[in-house]
């Protein structure tokens, strides 16, 4: 059996069909290789730009002399730096820097006077501290060894001698037999709590 004797036709045509495929593959990569980059085809140089009347009153601005905005001569061009710098900015007189515009605090009923008016906007100092809502459980010492004692913040027990912090936060400073003092070490709060059950 002979191959391709048969379809010999067919053969030269798939032949004549691969040399013509590949000279046009070979015509489009080179045509490609030699043009600008498909995004430089894309945005195709835009006119120089026109001034027109109402722009050039708005903004302030002369139209410059000689080569346009657009054009690609990288000299430093003094003339229009010297026209640039003599253009003030007239804005509305809004701060672009605050959010919004200060509008004076609204005066309370009655009260007309401003000195009586900033005396009912003073502020009347920081905030007291919260309170420390540890509550006296009872006691846990024994003779010879240093006073200990229950403490219960909700569902929450602790067992504490005088220095230590309980719940990352309180510090027991003293234990007499009336009462505990607590700090509270994050807002340097003192409080004495009665050891009382309740």
């Amino acid at each position: 059996m002979k191959i391709g004797a048969e379809s010999r036709p067919k053969l030269i045509l798939a032949i004549v069909l691969g040399v013509l495929a590949l000279a046009l593959g070979g015509h489009l990569l080179f045509s490609f290789a030699g043009s600008p980059s498909a995004s430089e085809a894309a945005s195709p140089i835009a006119p120089a730009a026109t001034d027109t009347p109402k722009a050039a009153t708005r903004t302030g601005l002369r139209k410059p002399s000689g080569p346009t905005l657009n054009s690609l001569d990288p000299t430093l061009r003094f003339d229009w730096l010297r026209e640039s710098e003599d253009t003030k900015y007239e804005g509305t007189g809004r701060n672009i820097f605050r959010a919004q515009v200060d509008i004076p605090p609204p005066i309370a009923p009655g009260v007309t006077d401003h000195k009586a008016q900033k005396e009912i906007a003073a502020p009347t100092g920081p905030p007291p501290p919260p309170p420390i809502q540890l509550k006296f459980y009872g006691f846990a010492s024994r003779p010879g060894e240093p006073k200990r004692i229950f403490l219960s913040q909700g569902e929450d027990i602790f067992i504490a001698s005088e220095g230590d912090i309980v719940d990352r936060r309180y510090k027991i400073l003293r234990i007499s037999p009336v009462s505990v003092e607590v700090e509270d070490v994050l807002n340097n709060n003192r409080q004495e709590i009665p050891l009382t059950p309740g």
